[in-house]
């Protein structure tokens, strides 16, 4: 009974704070908002005993991931009124895009039957000496290692690219050129002059 009510309880503030992801119109807080949702699902994480998964979610998503993200949020300086400008132009084809992926989604599980889950009882439990650590391992590395190495190059595409916006020109932002700070040479920065002494009144 205690865990279906944290279940529910933690299902609600996800779903909470996934709204506030979309919603916020301000990046820093969608994506303080994506951190909760990230806590909240390690959290269902941990009812279910996949306490690797929930480790992992916190440890790599939020301490690592999403930092990488809030620095890149505040280092490309992102114009909130330009943003707002077009907001509404365009807010058709979110909605129709919102509608579409909806009714796939819809699609798929009726067409199937449900979800395909029995919720009348709880998950079976595993044995004393059971570690989905192991488990997950063997998975990864045997069946599932090429999906792993491309989601692993598509996260590395992912920092180059977050680099490289961060490294950009602009205008108002004075950038060191260091090739022309070395070829300085000391005959062109300073001129040594030779004053003859004022006489003394």
């Amino acid at each position: 009974m205690l865990i279906q009510v944290l279940f529910y309880l933690f299902a609600a503030i996800l779903v909470v704070a996934a709204l506030g992801v979309i919603t916020s119109r301000n990046p820093v807080y969608s994506a303080l908002a994506l951190v909760l949702c990230f806590v909240t699902a390690a959290a269902i994480w941990l009812l279910l005993e996949a306490e690797f998964l929930a480790v992992v979610l916190v440890l790599v998503y939020v301490g690592a991931v999403m930092v990488l993200f809030l620095f890149v949020v505040m280092m490309l300086d992102i114009n909130l009124e330009r943003l707002r400008e077009g907001f509404t132009r365009f807010a058709w084809l979110g909605w129709l895009t919102a509608g579409a992926v909806i009714f796939e989604i819809v699609g798929v599980v009726w067409a199937r039957g449900g979800l395909g889950l029995d919720a009348s009882h709880g998950g079976t439990p595993t044995p004393a000496g059971y570690s989905n650590t192991l488990e997950l391992g063997r998975l990864l590395y045997t069946r599932y290692t090429y999906p792993l190495e491309l989601a692993a190059m598509l996260l590395l595409v992912a920092i180059v690219a977050a680099i490289a916006l961060t490294l950009r020109r602009r205008p108002a932002y004075k950038q060191q050129d260091v090739a022309a700070q070395v070829a300085v040479r000391a005959a062109d920065r300073l001129r040594v002059v030779k004053m003859d002494p004022e006489p003394r009144q």
